[in-house]
């Protein structure tokens, strides 16, 4: 279940396009952002919690977790770096825009770093959102998913191929 102090209508604390274009760096928000967050981030980490539409748009690289809702067309164009939602109620389906990505569980690469940039938003915020989902993380884990570029799968089973 989501952590109960989730409001996924709450007014973001952060406003739209936040991470435009970012390079470099880490942001961490005990809250929701506005809407085109993280658009062509090609390099920053992220935590935060909700966003609103076209999140991670034609993004190419970094980290983004996001631990509470987010708007439609999330990934749109989307063909590098790594987001990760938590979906326990399996929303995020007919929110994320399949052109570009995939959705699938998280694996044990994919879950460290997950868990690493929730432990940094917990020191970093003191969110009590991320402190519940870090206190049983094998459960909460199951609740996430990874958004995954499809071009960033072709390179994959190229290296695994030539291996």
């Amino acid at each position: 279940e989501q952590p109960t102090h989730i409001d996924g209508d709450a007014d973001a604390i952060i406003g739209n396009t936040c991470l435009y274009g970012a390079t470099s760096g880490a942001l961490f928000a005990a809250g929701r952002a506005g809407t085109r967050f993280a658009v062509r981030n090609s390099g920053a980490d992220a935590v935060i919690e909700g966003c609103g539409a076209n999140g991670c748009e034609y993004m190419t690289g970094g980290h983004v977790v996001i631990i509470g809702r987010v708007g439609d067309n999330f990934a749109a164009g989307m063909t590098g770096g790594r987001a990760f939602l938590y979906d326990p109620h399996g929303d995020v389906d007919g929110l994320v825009n399949p052109d570009s990505v995939i959705i699938r569980s998280m694996d044990a690469k994919a879950s460290e770093k997950c868990r690493s940039l929730l432990m940094r938003h917990e020191t970093e915020t003191g969110s009590p959102c991320a402190t519940q989902l870090l206190e049983d993380w094998p459960a909460a884990a199951t609740h996430f998913v990874e958004i995954v570029p499809i071009d960033i799968l072709k390179i994959e089973e190229e290296d695994t191929a030539a291996a």
